[in-house]
């Protein structure tokens, strides 16, 4: 017999921990940009997975792999060479700009921050790091305490390191005053997510790369979210004419499979010698062998040039909506990673309105709608979406 949405709630209830606050849906399928609940219900992805889903739900590049490689192989220790590995990171460094040649796998965008914090702990022997404030670098140690919101760090301060100095995201003059000799390395998001969608300044970032070089800091960009053709670009930081130190990715990478890594120069990766890192699970051939098939989809598909020509687009549209009612105040971002800031309640308010359409949207920071849909997502879709903003901004 089938199970119910209350059947899943009372196991739920029972058996997992209630960390998360979730919406009263259940999922069972997905195709395309579009999810089936147990009632074959379909509903509209702009979450993907928040910015993981790339190509989509069910895409053959996805499913194909995942089937041929099942059977031949899962997972070896990396105490052994493994080939989906190595050609994982030559597929990296097809799309990565010199001198980012090198990768380090691992499964999630927390693990991989927290490696690149101590590689570049290990590389400089210095004891201050930079970080920003708004910002999310994951929920490890290290990690959280690189992120920037008292939020997520509250119950956990005897865990956190004291070695992190904030500024503000995008003030020049905090930058150069913060990042110093002492520092060990800077770490910042291209845009941050889950800050609000929020874009810095041309002058930002440079400023970031430069001051870093001066003072032989390394420079962490951290595209976990931003990574892999999200913004219209490969990476981010592309945006803004620089190459960082070290670079960590993870969401998209996988298409929907638990996959992260750090990207650096063949020099700096010498840093971390036989038995300085390691991970059990990361670079498993099955991880390896969906990421590799993820990249080839982008290129084949052309889905980076699209997600910056779509976006484009749609944020124009946007726009002009916001213009006629005041209850946006912004609509910013890059590609198909949109925020749409609004008045007080207006985004939570707007989230419930979607969901009701069976359209399914995350709030950021309280104020933004955060869109971050597959980068497939059809024209279809995002009229339908245009069409709900403005019924919910024009309803009594």
């Amino acid at each position: 017999m089938s199970q119910t949405l209350d059947d899943i709630k009372k196991l739920s209830a029972s058996y997992l921990f209630q960390n998360y606050g979730r919406e009263e849906v259940c999922f069972e399928r997905g195709d395309k940009e579009f999810l089936f609940d147990l009632d074959d219900n379909r509903y509209t992805d702009f979450v993907a997975g928040i910015a993981v889903n790339a190509l989509g739900h069910n895409h053959p590049a996805v499913v194909g792999t995942i089937g041929a490689q099942v059977k031949r192989l899962v997972h070896v220790s990396n105490l052994y060479y493994i080939k989906e590995q190595a050609e994982l990171g030559e597929a990296i460094a097809s799309v990565v700009p010199w001198p980012l040649a090198v990768s380090l796998f691992v499964n999630s965008g927390a693990e991989a921050n927290e490696a690149a914090l101590k590689l570049a702990s290990k590389r400089t022997g210095r004891p201050r790091f930079v970080s920003t404030r708004n910002s999310f670098h994951g929920r490890t140690s290290a990690s959280l305490s690189a992120t920037g919101q008292a939020k997520y760090q509250q119950g956990f301060e005897p865990l956190l390191a004291k070695a992190f100095d904030f500024i503000d995201y995008g003030s020049v003059e905090q930058l150069k005053s913060a990042v110093s000799r002492e520092t060990a390395a800077l770490m910042i998001e291209p845009i941050q997510g889950e800050g609000g969608i929020i874009v810095p300044s041309q002058e930002f970032m440079r400023t970031a790369r430069n001051v870093c070089t001066d003072v032989g800091a390394m420079l962490i960009i951290d595209e976990v979210q931003t990574g892999f053709g999200r913004t219209g670009k490969w990476f981010g930081f592309e945006h803004f004419g620089i190459v960082p130190d070290i670079m960590t990715v993870a969401k998209a990478l996988g298409g929907g499979f638990p996959i992260g890594a750090i990207v650096s120069s063949g020099e700096i990766s010498k840093t971390f010698a036989p038995g300085t890192h390691g991970t059990t699970f990361g670079g498993n051939p099955l991880g390896c062998a969906v990421a590799t098939a993820v990249i080839n989809a982008l290129k084949q598909e052309r889905l980076v040039e699209r997600a910056c020509e779509k976006g484009e687009q749609w944020m124009n549209g946007l726009r002009v909506i916001a213009k006629e009612h005041d209850q946006i105040r912004d609509v910013r971002g890059k590609g198909l990673m949109i925020g749409i800031e609004m008045e007080g309640e207006q985004a939570k308010d707007f989230q419930r309105f979607a969901f009701k359409r069976k359209q399914l949207v995350n709030v950021a920071a309280g104020k933004t709608v955060r869109l971050v849909p597959p980068l497939i997502i059809s024209d279809q879709s995002i009229g339908s979406f245009d069409e709900s903003l403005r019924s919910f901004l024009t309803a009594p």
